[in-house]
């Protein structure tokens, strides 16, 4: 019995070690090409468009836009952001709704190797696929790729196929209110268009852009360096 048992240890740590091995270089390989696809892509319902642009050639606002809104301490947590998560716990018990603390992290690790959902499975998951991009990516690789494949409406995936679908233009010439537009979307893309936004979701563009002049460049540089 104890030989069978060492030799099923034995079968089980070299499959752990193979797949391990497998996704790291996965990782070293998505480091510098783009991912053709991603597993939001890959499950949704709607014809997808998607086009990459390199993050070097977007106006900084863009991506300032987006960490302005989703997750500003995004320079300082290592993927996966525990104050945030210990202030929804407090909002939580003080009767408030359980807000999400997912950071930009977690949420490419989701778009690209996930399902949609809010099981704690799938958030332990995304909690360590998060740690490990920020390991092997950096935080400006993975900036890049969530600007690429975040969702902004029914299949419309990045910020070059939104920025055509609603301003028809590149998301290279995207002005500053365009991009805090954008990210006004993320948290429900396929219920809020940038264009006919509610007196609500318009506020929330303007404090955006104020948390982005707040922000600045100096705190986006932190990333982009």
């Amino acid at each position: 019995m104890a030989t069978r048992t060492r030799g099923i240890l034995r079968w089980s740590w070299s499959i752990l070690w193979k797949i391990a091995l497998l996704w790291i270089l996965l990782l070293l390989l998505t480091r510098f090409v783009p991912p053709p696809t991603s597993a939001f892509m890959l499950q949704s319902s709607y014809p997808v468009q998607q086009s990459w642009v390199a993050i070097d050639e977007l106006p900084s606002y863009m991506p300032l836009a987006v960490v302005a809104s989703e997750d500003q301490r995004f320079p300082n947590h290592f993927g996966v952001d525990f104050t945030a998560i210990s202030n929804a716990l407090e909002d939580y018990s003080d009767g408030e709704g359980l807000r999400g603390a997912s950071t930009i992290s977690q949420q490419t690790a989701k778009n690209l190797f996930l399902w949609p959902g809010r099981s704690l499975i799938r958030k332990g998951l995304e909690a360590g696929l998060a740690i490990s991009l920020e390991a092997i990516w950096g935080k400006k690789r993975i900036l890049e790729v969530y600007l690429n494949i975040a969702e902004f409406g029914k299949g419309i995936y990045g910020v070059e196929a939104a920025s055509q679908h609603y301003f028809g233009r590149s998301a290279r010439a995207l002005t500053s209110n365009q991009a805090a537009r954008l990210a006004v979307l993320l948290p429900n893309p396929q219920q809020r268009n940038p264009n006919r936004l509610s007196a609500h979701l318009f506020g929330r563009v303007q404090w955006i852009e104020r948390q982005m002049r707040q922000l600045g460049d100096a705190h986006l540089n932190t990333i982009l360096q």
